[in-house]
């Protein structure tokens, strides 16, 4: 007994598109792996960092290292909340820090676990780093950016009254200001893990690792074996 290829058209005509769109997909992947790898690798060159003005902080580039001077104001800070290290949930820590030719910018002075009870706040106050204590500050870090939630995170904006410091999930730099009742400038300063006081700091670039894009890359092109296998066992026919 033989078998015969006798395939419909509309069959051929969908598994070409199946197995160009699976293609396609995973090229898609593959370059946002090779670009995300790129951009980890320029993060990770330890860069000597440069003194920076106020109003140079916004044309700057992203991740660049800085060193600002400035003023704690320990009084007023946030709590982001649903941030994770190792899996274990906590919070980064956001601290207003006045810079010494003005203007205020938030400095992430890193991670703190969850206490456990979600009505007791981690204590992150700054003894000795006030603003009224009158020591000018001198801080390095990379300016980043606020983190964006995943598709499992929700977003909660921090209350405009009450006290401090306040919890907020994956906020937007206006709601801040606005709970702040100020301006901010537009970066946020990732301290250096030896800079000022602050938590744990293991600063990478947002978004997934270039191992897992290469992986979805990896798992579309299998897709699109696997639907020409099966497109020609399930269009081979006996010959009667």
């Amino acid at each position: 007994m033989s078998l015969r290829f006798a395939p419909r058209w509309p069959w051929v005509l969908l598994t070409a598109l199946a197995i160009a769109a699976f293609v396609w997909l995973g090229f898609w992947q593959y370059h946002r792996g090779v670009a995300r790898a790129q951009q980890w690798s320029e993060f990770a060159v330890a860069e000597e960092a440069r003194d920076a003005a106020a109003e140079q902080l916004a044309s700057t580039p992203r991740w660049a290292r800085v060193r600002l001077r400035g003023h704690w104001d320990g009084e007023r800070q946030f709590l982001l909340d649903n941030i994770s290290h190792g899996g274990a949930p906590g919070y980064e820590v956001l601290t207003v820090l006045r810079l010494e030719e003005g203007g205020e910018l938030l400095v992430n002075r890193g991670w703190v676990p969850f206490s456990g009870y979600r009505d007791r706040l981690p204590d992150v106050s700054i003894a000795g780093y006030s603003t009224a204590d009158g020591n000018v500050r001198v801080l390095t870090g990379r300016l980043g950016v606020l983190p964006v939630a995943g598709l499992a995170a929700g977003r909660q904006p921090p209350a405009n009254e009450g006290p401090w410091p306040r919890l907020t999930s994956f906020p937007q730099h206006a709601e801040l200001e606005a709970s702040l009742g100020t301006s901010l400038l537009p970066p946020v300063l990732l301290l250096d893990p030896d800079s000022g006081a602050g938590y744990l700091r293991e600063w990478r670039p947002p978004g997934l690792a270039p191992e897992r894009h290469f992986g979805y890359a990896m798992q579309w092109w299998m897709f699109a074996a696997a639907a020409l296998v099966l497109f020609v066992v399930l269009n081979r026919k006996r010959n009667r």
